[in-house]
């Protein structure tokens, strides 16, 4: 007869616990207190709460909001490092999540796999009855929609600051010089526009005109060439 050796059970894992933070710009990362800040609050949190203190504190320095949290360096490896019993603690739910959407995905993969997420905004963990995650999915919901918000109005704001010839950032466009904050109109560049606009007319392509304009010294790109054409011909339309 075979004697069956008793089974032992695996020992169980500690629970861990992690920190997130993220600042949107390098400035931010370098001169704010901004990670200072949601480092320590964290740190508070576990405090608090009796959890215990963040085996680590994964920091996204210097990323936008809008890259999602599997593609940022330090997300992604907070998503390989939780298993179940875990506990993640983020200051706000934007700090963690690209859009509404995007926080739903994340919550639900960490719920299959047992790992509790904490929302400091939101009051605690929020993965732990469907209370609270139905109170978490409207909360993600509004932020959503005020994060869109605030990007169409910083997006109007820009475009009347361009209409008065400021400098928004970004590249400085054909036939304008930056001082400052403001572009200001190099004449000398209207009679390479006049020079465009005669070789379009004629029927060279935006590719050949470019590389006309390059033996000369002037260095544009075919787009750039085809936008410029294209921009002084409406012009001429409506004098």
């Amino acid at each position: 007869m075979t004697t069956r050796k008793p089974r032992h059970a695996e020992p169980s894992q500690t629970p861990r616990t992690f920190g997130y933070c993220r600042v949107s710009t390098t400035q931010q990362a370098t001169e704010g207190m901004s990670l200072a800040d949601q480092q320590s609050r964290i740190v508070g949190y576990c405090q608090a709460n009796g959890l215990p203190a963040p085996t680590e504190v994964f920091v996204d320095a210097g990323t936008s909001g809008t890259t999602s949290l599997e593609k940022r360096e330090r997300g992604a490896a907070l998503l390989a490092a939780v298993r179940s019993g875990d506990h993640i603690i983020v200051t706000k739910g934007d700090r963690l999540f690209r859009s509404a959407k995007n926080a739903l995905n994340i919550a639900d993969d960490l719920r299959r796999r047992g790992v509790s997420l904490h929302l400091m905004d939101l009051g605690g963990e929020v993965l732990n009855s469907s209370i609270s995650r139905t109170i978490f999915s409207v909360m993600m919901a509004f932020a959503s929609l005020e994060a869109e918000r605030i990007g169409e109005r910083t997006r109007s704001v820009k475009e009347y600051q361009r209409s008065q010839g400021r400098y928004v950032g970004g590249q400085v466009p054909a036939g304008f010089t930056r001082e400052g904050d403001q572009l200001v109109r190099n004449d000398a560049f209207a009679a390479t526009e006049r020079q465009i606009l005669r070789l379009t007319n004629a029927g060279m392509p935006t590719r050949r005109v470019a590389e006309k304009l390059r033996q000369r010294g002037v260095h544009l790109s075919h787009s750039t060439v085809y936008r410029i054409a294209t921009k002084r011909r409406k012009l001429d339309q409506t004098v």
